[in-house]
């Protein structure tokens, strides 16, 4: 795996030889939006243990500079006030992660210098390595595709996964068993986000998420949106013909030998498939990364180091 010092991957003594937790039973069938209706005075589902992912890098930075303080703050927030003695794994972007979609959309994070912001700094690995948490890096993948991969196998052990970053492609894994847990600088600590929230947020199921990106664009990675081409196609009609079709490709397909909606709608399913489909395959997180899980990351946490490793950072790095 990746880069990182194999001492760094490996989990370390404390943390192998903590006590396995229960596994829970197999995970349910995600929940459409109509099963969510009605359920906000329903009797707690039996909690199944969580497994947490903690997306490194965009933690590693206030603004747009590097700052360890930062770092060091964001994770004792996040050990004290949100994974407690979980299983936590931590992922970085591996060398070249980024060039695979850059080959197939040339404007894909090119606002980012190369190399900035990637690779794991041996002092963030460190501390992360003396608090008991395991480190994975891939060579060729970006973090979100490695966490992606590791989420189904997770999931696979009947447990719930808990993503801890504020990158909002993972939005598209979120499911009744898959949360999101963001770091919100405004107030100063995580924030859960769930599938309830999604729902209330965008009015679809996330099953449709990533396909209603690639008629939005994300502008901060870099990949337009239809609107440049078809200023008329908007969210709400996205939305509308997601919701009625289910995915991107379903609705290019039958738009390709029926009329789908609209005038204007179907001629720009019809003109601008290919457009769409390079979105998708940009946008779409890979869930082949060539990374396995190891059973000794479902083991509780030791969380005996954190006060005096986090407190030692703090004080080496407060200015960093």
């Amino acid at each position: 795996v990746g880069t990182v010092p194999a001492s760094a991957i490996a989990p370390v003594a404390a943390a192998a030889a903590a006590a396995p937790l229960s596994p829970p039973p197999p995970p349910s069938a995600r929940h459409s939006r109509k099963h969510l209706a009605g359920r906000g005075d329903a009797p707690a589902r039996p909690s199944k243990g969580r497994v947490f992912f903690l997306d490194v890098n965009p933690i590693c930075f206030r603004g747009s500079q590097r700052s360890l303080s930062a770092f060091a703050r964001w994770l004792a927030l996040f050990f004290t006030h949100v994974s407690l003695r979980d299983p936590v794994v931590a992922v970085f972007d591996g060398a070249g992660g980024n060039e695979y979609r850059r080959r197939l959309l040339p404007s894909y994070k090119a606002h980012r210098t190369r190399g900035v912001g990637t690779g794991a700094d041996s002092r963030v690995v460190d501390v992360l390595r003396e608090c008991n948490v395991p480190v994975v890096q891939v060579d060729g993948y970006e973090a979100d595709d490695v966490v992606a991969t590791l989420t189904e196998q997770v999931l696979q052990k009947g447990y719930r996964v808990v993503i801890a970053s504020p990158d909002k492609d993972f939005k598209q894994l979120i499911s009744e068993d898959v949360q999101l847990v963001m770091p919100i600088p405004e107030i100063g600590r995580w924030s859960f986000y769930t599938l309830r929230h999604y729902v209330a947020q965008y009015k679809c199921d996330p099953t449709v998420d990533l396909s209603l990106r690639c008629f939005m664009g994300d502008e901060a990675d870099g990949v337009p949106g239809i609107q440049h081409l078809a200023p008329g196609f908007g969210r709400k009609t996205a939305v509308k013909l997601l919701n009625k079709h289910g995915s991107l490709e379903n609705l290019l397909n039958t738009a390709a030998v029926r009329t789908v909606g609209k005038e204007y709608a179907q001629d720009v399913l019809v003109k601008h498939a290919d457009y769409l489909r390079k979105n998708y395959e940009v946008l779409s997180l890979k869930r082949d990364v060539n990374v396995q899980l190891d059973d000794r990351w479902l083991s509780a946490r030791d969380t005996c180091n954190d006060t005096s490793v986090l407190s030692d950072f703090i004080l080496k790095f407060s200015k960093g």
